[in-house]
């Protein structure tokens, strides 16, 4: 008989070394929230025992609907509204639920679902709801302060449990290395703002923005150009003097360096209709940009993020045999070529129509 471990101690791997595991139940969760306008009338207006149902929809998988009794009709639950959870979807097997109830208001929409340490139910085809038949009284709800506007807002949280899993887990007081989560967009947003290594200015609007070559050249084709192809006249002067940007505001230029260091807008550009006309017009100017030197890489660019604007100039730029010649020539077109042939098919298709 093999000996009996106590529970403190993991069983050894075949190096030597301590391992452990678990048992791991998943849920998959979400909510629904319910909004019950004219809350008094539908008190008055349905008899005791019946219900009102909510428009069907999807949590977890399946399909759900919440029953709302205004006036619940059994003796112990007299002058109380009742709330049921319903699954609407036929189920082979029986599907297991946590599900709670609440009253919210607007900024509690959004929580997260926090279900996790309620009692399971069963839900069966022939037993496909669970609820709460004296959920709230009425007189409590009115001196509760949640009926708002005669509006009374339900929300109902989900989580449907899911087959049990066994996993490796870490050894408690083992030495490892925990692996942090990716954070380099949190680090190259900070890059322009400290200084550090910066090696290029750009004057805008009369603000200067500290960058760096490599980064701006590596994102962007059209500052590739600028700052390390034949338009780099004039931009490898020494660090003090500035590379003018003419036509564009500062918060412009900035939303433009924030996208290139994170890959991602600032989340104020969502909050004002000029912004965005602004950015929409820094993106005709990379257009009107393409020369013979950046066009394949800009034409790449295009094709794999679905700008189309951005793709017609560049066939546009192309359409002439001269320019085609030269674009064919640099480096940037047999890159488009491995990376995005769908573009180059397309060009030729546009070439040989008249």
């Amino acid at each position: 008989m093999a000996p009996i471990l106590p529970p403190s101690q993991p069983v050894a791997s075949d190096d030597g070394s301590p391992s452990a595991s678990a048992i791991v139940v998943g849920a998959a969760s979400g909510y629904h929230v319910l909004s019950i306008k004219d809350y008094w009338r539908t008190k008055s207006a349905f008899p005791n025992g019946k219900h009102i149902a909510s428009r069907p929809f999807r949590v977890a998988g399946h399909t759900w609907a919440i029953k709302y009794y205004p006036n619940e009709d059994h003796p112990e639950a007299a002058k109380c509204i009742s709330l049921y959870l319903h699954l609407k979807d036929p189920v082979a097997d029986a599907v297991m639920v946590q599900f709670e109830f609440s009253f919210i208001d607007q900024l509690a929409k959004q929580k997260p679902t926090h279900v996790g340490s309620l009692v399971a139910k069963r839900f069966a085809t022939n037993n496909r709801s669970w609820g709460y038949r004296d959920f709230a009284k009425t007189e409590d709800l009115q001196r509760s302060g949640c009926i708002k506007d005669n509006c009374l807002t339900i929300r109902c949280d989900i989580a449907v449990i899911g087959e049990a899993r066994t996993e490796d887990t870490a050894v408690p007081g083992a030495s490892f290395v925990r692996v942090p989560p990716p954070d380099c967009p949190l680090h190259f947003r900070a890059l322009p703002h400290d200084g550090k290594g910066a090696d290029v200015r750009f004057l805008v609007g009369g603000e200067i923005f500290d960058a760096h070559r490599c980064v701006l050249a590596a994102r962007s084709p059209v500052f590739h150009a600028l700052l390390f192809g034949p338009m780099k006249e004039g931009t490898s002067t020494q660090s003090q003097s500035c590379i003018p940007i003419d036509g564009m505001e500062p918060q412009v230029f900035q939303s433009l360096l924030h996208f290139i260091y994170t890959d991602s807008l600032p989340e104020t550009i969502g909050q004002g209709a000029a912004m965005s006309q602004h950015l929409l017009e820094a993106a005709d100017r990379l257009c009107r940009s393409i020369d013979v030197s950046t066009v394949a890489t800009t034409l790449a660019l295009a094709e794999q993020h679905h700008c189309q604007g951005l793709k017609k100039a560049c066939y546009e730029f192309l359409k002439s045999s001269k320019t085609l010649d030269a674009a064919m020539a640099t480096d940037g077109f047999p890159h488009l070529a491995r990376s995005c042939p769908s573009a180059l098919f397309e060009l030729m298709s546009k070439l040989a129509t008249p």
